[in-house]
């Protein structure tokens, strides 16, 4: 099948509107289909090629600007495990075990409240990290990877703070003072099984973020001011 001819006109100048100088007519393609009859006749401009999608230039990432902010953000994170220790020392429920020849018995059971405190705790640092990471995300002048970071980390010294602080005072709760006789029953202080249990924080921080981003959907994530 032939291709079909185009016959493409001059560029006609005429008068211009304000009768100063001429301008220059749009031109006209013409299409010719079989016997020569004309087609299409396109009256669009002769404009030159330009590419279909403009390529726009990546903002830069912004770190030593945010290292000292982020450095105070994760200063501050890290100090709400002082909170998260106290509140599960006050949630987290004791183990009644019975003195039997010097040797602690747990009763029937209670040996489950050990699942319970670590439980607890993970729930707690799940909590917490997805409050930090929301309100992370809200600090729009310094949104970035360095802050992210900041964030993160603060929430895993944060999760081992609270450990270390929530063991302590529950400690102290349910101290059991001298040596017992055979068959008292005493309440054992709350512990944590697993030291796994302080990566639900930072972890749960990390996903609250990164979603918010991938939410965001901008090169800049919206930042601004800074």
């Amino acid at each position: 099948m032939s291709e079909e001819p185009v016959e493409r006109a001059a560029p006609v100048r005429i008068p211009a509107a304000d009768g100063q100088g001429t301008a220059e007519e749009p031109v006209r393609t013409r299409r010719h289909g079989a016997g020569g009859r004309p087609l299409v006749e396109d009256l669009r401009p002769d404009l030159p090629e330009t590419p279909a999608r403009a390529v726009r230039a990546r903002p830069p990432v912004i770190v030593r600007r945010d290292l000292l902010p982020g450095l105070s953000l994760m200063s501050f994170v890290a100090l709400s495990g002082l909170a998260v220790g106290w509140l599960w020392s006050a949630l987290a429920p004791s183990q009644r075990v019975l003195i039997s020849d010097g040797t602690r018995v747990p009763l029937l059971d209670e040996s489950s409240h050990r699942f319970d405190d670590l439980v607890i705790f993970m729930l707690l640092g799940l909590g917490v990290g997805a409050v930090v990471g929301a309100a992370v995300w809200l600090l729009r002048e310094r949104r970035g990877p360095v802050i992210m970071f900041a964030a993160v980390a603060g929430s895993a010294l944060a999760a081992w703070l609270a450990a270390q602080v929530g063991i302590s005072l529950a400690g102290g709760h349910y101290a059991v003072a001298g040596v017992q006789a055979n068959g008292t029953v005493v309440d054992v202080a709350p512990v944590l099984e697993s030291s796994w249990a302080i990566l639900a924080q930072p972890l749960t921080t990390a996903l609250a973020y990164g979603a918010m981003a991938a939410w965001n959907g901008m090169d800049d994530l919206g930042r601004r001011l800074g």
